[in-house]
C-alpha cells in the first residue's frame, strides 16, 4: 500500500541532503512531490524539481498559488529548507546569524502561513518542519543556529494549537547528528569523535529522517500534532 499515494506535496531543501531524501521516501510512496530549493534537483518519477529562493516572498506564494491551482489542494508541507554554521558566541557573525534567521525561520513561517490558507479550506494537512535536537538542548559552538532552531520549535507547537480546529496537523522533527555529505565536508577533520558522541554508535542516514517525516505525514499519524519527534540515536550532547 503506497502510504501517500496521489498525496500533492511541497518540500523545501529538497535537492540534496536530507530533503532530498524525504522527496524520494515520499515519491516512493506515491505522491507528487514538488522539490523546492535554491539549486536545481534531478527530475524522477513523482519529483518534480522548482528553482526557488524561499526568501523571495513573492516567488514562494507564486510557486504554491501556482500548485494549488494545477492540482486544487495542497496534503503536506516539509520545512527542510536550512543554513547552519558552527561558531562560539565570541565569534559570532551577526551577517549570518541574521541569513539563517531569515532561512531556518521567516521563510518557514511564511511557508506555513501559505500552505495552511490552502489547507484551512481542505480541513486537512499535514506541516513538517526540521527542527533539531540542538534545538531542544543546545551546544557548545553552535548558539546561533540552536536558536533558530528553538524558534522553528516554538513556531511548530504554537501553529499546531491554531491550526487544528481546521484538521491541519504541525510537527516537527529533530534529527541529532546525519551522514550528509555537507555535514561530513563540515566535520571532516573529527568526523569520527563525532559519531561518537552517538550512543547507537553511527551517525544516522538520510533515509532514517525521510521515513520518520513519512509517518508524519501519512494518515498512520492521524491524531498527532503538535509533537517534536527526536530521530537522533540517543545523542550526547
Amino acid at each position: 500500500m503506497e502510504l501517500l499515494r496521489d498525496k500533492i506535496c511541497i518540500i523545501t531543501g529538497a535537492a540534496r541532503g536530507i530533503g532530498r531524501s524525504i522527496a524520494e521516501v515520499f515519491a516512493s510512496e506515491g505522491a507528487i512531490v514538488y522539490a523546492l530549493d535554491v539549486i536545481e534537483g534531478a527530475e524522477s518519477d513523482g519529483i518534480l524539481p522548482s528553482i526557488c529562493d524561499i526568501c523571495d516572498f513573492s516567488a514562494v506564494r507564486n510557486r504554491v498559488m501556482d500548485i494549488k491551482k494545477a492540482h486544487g489542494r495542497i496534503d503536506v508541507l516539509v520545512n527542510c529548507a536550512g543554513i547552519v554554521t558552527y561558531e562560539l558566541l565570541s565569534m559570532i557573525d551577526f551577517d549570518k546569524l541574521r541569513k539563517m534567521f531569515d532561512v531556518n525561520v521567516i521563510a518557514l513561517i511564511n511557508l506555513m502561513q501559505l500552505c495552511s490558507r490552502v489547507m484551512s479550506r481542505q480541513k486537512s494537512g499535514s506541516i513538517i518542519n526540521i527542527a533539531s535536537m540542538v534545538g531542544k538542548q543546545g551546544a557548545a559552538g553552535q548558539l546561533a543556529y540552536s536558536a533558530t532552531k528553538g524558534a522553528v520549535i516554538s513556531a511548530t507547537l504554537s501553529a499546531s494549537k491554531e491550526l487544528a480546529s481546521s484538521h491541519i496537523r504541525v510537527n516537527a522533527v529533530a534529527p541529532g547528528m546525519v551522514a550528509t555529505e555537507r555535514f561530513s565536508q563540515v566535520m571532516q577533520a573529527n568526523f569520527e569523535e563525532k559519531a561518537n558522541d552517538i550512543r547507537w554508535g553511527r551517525l544516522a542516514r538520510p533515509d532514517e529522517i525521510a521515513k520518520a517525516c513519512l509517518f508524519l505525514a501519512s494518515d498512520m499519524s492521524g491524531y498527532i500534532t503538535g509533537q517534536v519527534m527526536g530521530v537522533d540515536g540517543s545523542l550526547i550532547l
